[in-house]
């Protein structure tokens, strides 16, 4: 995912992790002593680059000591972002799920409110843990991290499908979308919206832009729905 996304910020980000670092790390546990070294080391390098012995070294432990904590760098990063990758997946799965299980006939009228819930709530939740998503957007080449705008791609282009069929049983057929142009409205669509993130707009200013997207992407994808 890094090759689509600037590291824009990132050096105003890192620099701020290690002021807080360095003002708080005396009232730390070494356990959060070594959370904030590696947020550090990952928001300034990138997951593939980030040094193990550079984290620990940042710490005053040894390379010894820090396998007590965490077998890996991988099993690391992972405790960073993991609940937070899920999150947001998690919060996408059931807007899609919380869509599909309306009554037929309603799915029209509140497409674009349901989306848009969740779309603010994804963002808000992102900017409450701002470091932490950063670094699934922009630093988590290397992990299982980096593939998270394809998964919502791929649950997007479903749930696409799965509405063309109920226009379909309600006499409002859909023409086909070329699955290649399917796949970059989409993609282009989730990097638009997590661009804010990383870019660190103003949150009332994104959740600004947030609507505007919306009624972008909206009237766009029925224009192409035929509808």
């Amino acid at each position: 995912m890094t090759s689509f996304f600037t590291r824009y910020n990132i050096t105003v980000i890192y620099n701020a992790v290690i002021r807080r670092v360095n003002t708080i790390s005396g009232n730390l546990t070494t356990l959060e002593r070594i959370h904030q070294a590696a947020k550090a080391e990952f928001l300034e390098k990138g997951y593939k680059d980030a040094s193990l012995r550079n984290i620990v070294k940042s710490v005053g432990m040894t390379t010894g000591a820090f396998y007590g904590y965490y077998k890996s760098k991988e099993e690391l990063f992972e405790v960073l972002v993991g609940e937070h990758y899920e999150y947001i997946l998690n919060r996408f799965k059931e807007a899609q799920q919380e869509f599909a299980n309306l009554p037929l006939h309603r799915q029209p009228e509140v497409m674009s409110e349901v989306s848009g819930l969740c779309m603010y709530d994804m963002l808000r939740y992102a900017y409450a843990h701002l470091e932490e998503c950063k670094l699934i957007l922009c630093c988590s080449e290397g992990t299982k991290f980096s593939g998270l705008i394809d998964e919502m791609v791929e649950i997007e282009a479903a749930a696409t499908h799965a509405y063309q069929e109920v226009l379909q049983e309600l006499g409002r057929p859909s023409p086909q979308i070329d699955p290649a142009l399917e796949h970059i409205l989409i993609t282009g669509m989730f990097h638009t919206f997590f661009e804010l993130v990383i870019h660190e707009m103003p949150l009332q200013n994104a959740e600004n832009y947030v609507k505007e997207m919306r009624a972008f992407y909206t009237a766009g994808w029925m224009k192409i729905m035929g509808q």
